[in-house]
């Protein structure tokens, strides 16, 4: 398991990559070299739904260049016609791999996400609430712990229920309006808590309830393009590419639902995301809901971001008083 991301890991992938690469490029290749550091003798590159799926072969043939002898998986040079290439490439690996291993193991896998991905989004919402600050955070490295335990279906059913409703039990003290904001943007900076510099903890501690879409059940297992255009056709007529169409389709529903706030987040050239803003930009305007834009890159500091924060905050504070005296 690579080691968590830090200032070194930003360091080492911006030193070996070109510059003007996207952030997450830099992030997967300092990852990389680190977990190498570690003992990974194996690297498997997942890509992505924008440039990062093509940045497989630039990857390793980096590392090659400075000397890492590593085998290296591209998940995405797989053609998705031809599924069972993928299942070789593991067993290269693990020669005792089978498909009746893949079929018990898969369901348990994609459930264990979902679970995952639930609970972490009602700590999203709540966590800025606790009557005892870091009890929700110390009841979720439990639950991730005894996820290791897990083996079946049945495990897998009784840990959630357990770790659901001890998080659910943590005392909460929330006020009877609160600020209600909704992150969108492009898919690795938002869920990244590093490459987004922990935004979602500095709303937490300014007392916000934090929506956030995007996680990892949604990216595999979202809406179809199609459906996401009849809901956006207003505002949009094209698919620009990743995840825009549902940063636009999530910004719609948010304003909808009279969010006080949006933010958008991507790393520094992302350009699907970047032809969103415009969009975004529509929407807040028709439906008058303020939207804060971040783009992140190697250079991007804590302080700016706070501040712009704390403005933001201050703004859809006062509206939220003027609303409800």
């Amino acid at each position: 398991t690579p080691p968590p991301i830090t200032k070194k890991t930003l360091e080492l992938g911006s030193l070996h990559s070109p510059d003007f690469v996207c952030a997450p490029f830099k992030y997967n290749l300092g990852n990389f070299i680190e977990t190498i550091a570690a003992g990974a003798n194996t690297i498997v590159q997942v890509g992505g739904v924008c440039r990062l799926g093509y940045y497989g072969e630039l990857h390793e043939q980096i590392l090659k260049d400075l000397g890492y002898e590593v085998r290296f998986i591209n998940i995405p040079r797989v053609q998705l016609s031809r599924p069972h290439n993928l299942y070789w490439h593991f067993r290269e690996i693990n020669p005792q791999l089978s498909l009746k291993k893949i079929s018990s193991i898969l369901p348990v896998f994609m459930k264990m996400i979902k679970y995952m991905d639930g609970l972490e989004d009602y700590m999203r919402k709540n966590i800025g609430f606790e009557t005892e600050p870091g009890s929700l955070e110390a009841e979720h490295r439990d639950f991730l712990n005894a996820l290791r335990t897990v083996e079946n279906k049945r495990d897998l059913r009784h840990v959630y229920s357990h770790y659901s409703r001890r998080l659910k039990e943590v005392e909460l003290k929330v006020p009877r309006y609160p600020l209600w904001v909704g992150v969108v943007g492009e898919y690795y900076t938002i869920m990244e808590p590093f490459s987004n510099h922990f935004i979602e903890k500095e709303l937490a501690a300014m007392g916000i309830v934090v929506d956030r879409w995007m996680n990892a059940t949604n990216s595999m297992m979202g809406p179809r393009d199609r459906e996401i255009k009849k809901r956006i056709k207003y505002y949009a007529r094209y698919h620009m590419g990743a995840t825009s169409m549902w940063t636009i389709s999530k910004a719609l529903e948010f304003a909808r639902k009279g969010y006080d706030g949006i933010i958008h987040v991507k790393s520094f050239g992302c350009t699907p995301e970047m032809d969103a803003m415009p969009v975004l930009q529509n929407i807040c305007t028709d439906y008058k809901i303020p939207i804060l834009f971040f783009s992140f890159d190697t250079q991007t500091s804590d302080t700016g971001i706070k501040t712009r924060l704390e403005a933001f905050y201050d703004m859809i504070m006062m509206r939220k008083e003027a609303q409800h005296g």
